[in-house]
Formats: structure tokens, sequence, C-alpha cells
């Protein structure tokens, strides 16, 4: 689950990251309010963010005209003239889309002078089941871009999840950014906050985008968060009901939302043949095995390896709510999944459903004569394939006919 910059903002200041003053805001008055308290504390200048989840905000144009979704202002007059133009419309970036995003919320904050700026992220590196630490000098980039052309800035410290960070990895990462004096014990501090605020949050990532050191109003420099993304893993949300009340379903497809009640796997994409797979590395393959024959997955959708015939008779429902589709491709093999729970979910998927697209389905493993013969007894107008390439051929060949 993904959330918005201001929301990221929240959890790590709750673990002690510094992170420039400010607020989110809903409505223009709110916005005013908050640009009126930041200038009477006497910042000279703020910044309004748009709050979507999606990249580029900045090179971004609203519908209307309004250029730019993230922008500096020198006033109160500024700042509401800037809400007006980015609360309720709709932004486009390269990460949206042409469609674009309605923006719901704006992130009123103090935009104090930076110094110098740095890249800090904490992830698992799953090579090594480890919780990484990576940081760069480079901050303000793309952190793929400094890998690919200054992979010796970026420095990598592993943490023993055993024991956690401890203090000295924090010194040395600071060191390591040439950090010193005081700054240099804040970003101890903030580094063992970012660190808490993954473990803590069960988060997947946690990146820092610029980490900055600046200059308050009083003249004094800083190291704070000014941007900042958290991605958290599904599988632990249970765990954490405040941050479950975070999830923006807006910003969601509504497709994905209405699979997540059903515990389906699913991502809309451009296409226009469906896959309803079981597992994540036979959805991928299915995915690629459509495309290397000609044609374009519609989705991925991945049903699990436990799937009830009520998610089956979901996940046909929730595919065939996408207009885009033309045909749909089932792909199974049976090692926990029974296949003729899945033939039995097909069967009255179709039904319910009075599909008239072309369905190919091709079944292996655990249960499958039983399968089969369902499918075979249902009447149904299917196509079965008798391999993964063959039944992708066929799907591929039965959209293309029409």
């Amino acid at each position: 689950m993904n959330i918005h910059e201001y929301q990221a903002k929240q959890l790590l200041k709750q673990y002690g990251v510094a992170v420039p003053p400010g607020d989110s805001c809903h409505s223009v008055a709110e916005a005013k309010a908050v640009a009126e308290r930041l200038f009477a504390a006497g910042q000279k200048l703020l910044v309004i963010k748009s709050q979507i989840h999606a990249g580029g905000r900045g090179k971004g144009t609203f519908k209307h005209g309004f250029q730019g979704g993230v922008k500096l202002v020198k006033s109160v007059e500024e700042a509401v003239s800037v809400a007006e133009n980015m609360l309720g419309k709709t932004l486009v970036t390269k990460q949206t889309g042409p469609e674009g995003r309605v923006v719901s919320t704006i992130l009123v904050a103090a935009a104090e002078k930076i110094l110098r700026e740095f890249y800090l992220a904490v992830l698992l590196d799953r090579a090594n089941s480890r919780p990484l630490i990576m940081a760069s000098t480079e901050g303000g980039m793309d952190i793929e871009e400094v890998a690919a052309h200054s992979p010796d800035k970026i420095l990598k410290e592993h943490v023993d999840p055993a024991v956690g960070l401890m203090p000295y990895q924090a010194r040395k990462i600071a060191s390591a950014l040439g950090l010193k004096g005081d700054v240099f014990n804040q970003a101890c501090k903030l580094i063992a906050g970012v660190y808490k605020t993954w473990w803590e949050c069960d988060a997947s990532m946690v990146e820092i985008n610029p980490l900055a050191i600046v200059e308050t109003p009083e003249g004094k420099e800083a190291i704070v968060c000014v941007d900042a993304k958290i991605g958290l893993d599904d599988n632990a949300l249970y765990r954490h009901k405040d941050i479950q009340e975070m999830r923006d379903l807006a910003e969601e497809s509504p497709l994905e939302v209405e699979a997540s009640k059903f515990s389906l796997n699913y991502i809309k994409l451009d296409g226009d043949i469906a896959c309803l797979v079981n597992g994540a590395g036979l959805a991928m393959s299915t995915m690629d095995i459509i495309q290397h024959f000609g044609g374009s997955p519609a989705n991925f959708l991945d049903v699990g390896g436990g799937a009830s015939k009520d998610q089956v008779t979901a996940a046909f429902r929730i595919i065939l709510s996408d207009a885009a589709v033309k045909g749909i491709l089932v792909n199974i093999f049976g090692g926990i999944m029974d296949c003729n729970i899945i033939a039995t979910g097909i069967v009255e998927a179709v039904k319910e459903t009075g599909l008239n697209l072309p369905l190919v389905v091709r079944l292996e493993g655990n249960n499958v004569a039983a399968g089969k013969q369902t499918l075979a007894q249902s009447g149904l107008p299917l196509i079965t394939g008798d391999s993964m390439a063959d039944a992708a051929q066929k799907v591929v060949k039965a959209v293309a006919a029409g």
C-alpha cells in the first residue's frame, strides 16, 4: 500500500525524524490558515505540493492550464491562489497518464533554504534477507541514475535484524555523507528514526529524496526530510489499523480496490487479453508469453494458491468489468490449488456473467482430470490449451479473429 507524502511525514515525525513544518489541507480556507501560521513563525518561503500517488508532480500540468503541481509562494495571497488552482482540479503527470488525477489534498509546508541535498532509503535486501540502508551525496536525483553513472557514490549498510541499527552504523553513514558538527549529530538521530519507521511500520521501503541541510529562519543549519515516500507491506497491514486508515481509495483503480475485497492480486494493464492465473511467477510468465505471440495482456491477476470457487467467480466479474478485454486466458498449474475448484468456478462464472468473449483454459496438476471433465460436461464454448504456449497462441488468435 502506498501513502501520500504528508502521511509519510506524519509517520516519520512519530519516530523523531525531522520534517519541515507544515500541514495537509483539504480546502482553500485550511491552506490560508496554515500559510498564515507559517509566515507568522518567520518562514520566508512556503511550498505547496499536490498530494497524488504519482511522480513528476512538479512538471505536471492541470487540465485547466495551471502549470505545476508543486509551487513556491512568498505570501498568503499567493498560497490562496495556488490552492484554488490545485484543489479539486485534475493534475496530469508523466505517471498518471492522460486522464490525470484529481487533487483532493495539498501539503503546505516551509521551504527553508536548501544548502546541500542527500539521498537516504531503507528497504529489504532480498538477496541476504536483511534490512539495507542506502545513502548518497547525490540527493534530488533518481537513485537508478546514480547507480548507473556513479555507483561509487552509493553507500550500502546492512542491518542485523536481531539487534537493529547500531549507533556506530548511523555514525558511519553520517560520516560518509561528509557531515560534521551539530548536523552530524542531528543526522545520526534522523537515520535511526528513519530505520525505526521502516521497522515499526512494516514498510517495504522508506525513501527520503532529498534529505537536506537547510538554513532555518534563525540562521542555523538543520537536516530535514524535504520529501518522503513510504510503501507498506500489505501482508502486515492487519497489525497497523492506524496506517490502514491512511489508504486513499480514490488514488487506486476501482477494479484493484474491488479485487482486494476478495484477496485477489489484480493490476490493470493496457492490453486486451485478460489473464487469470495462480501464482505470481506463473502470472508474469503468462503475460510474457501472450506478448511473445503478439498479444497484449490486460491485467495481472493472481488468485493465489488456495483460491475458492467464490474468488474465481469474483475474478471473472472483475475481468469483465474492464471494457478493454476482448479475450480471457485461464492458466492454472495445480499444486495446492485443486484444478476442479477452478473449473467449477469458471463454469459458474461464465453462466452468471453470460460471457460471450473467447475463453481459453489451460489446466495442469492437482486433480486436473476432474477439472477437465467438469469443463467438458459444462457445454460451454471454451477453448482448451494443452500447454501454456498452446493456450497463449490460441487466445491471441481468437482475439485477432475478433
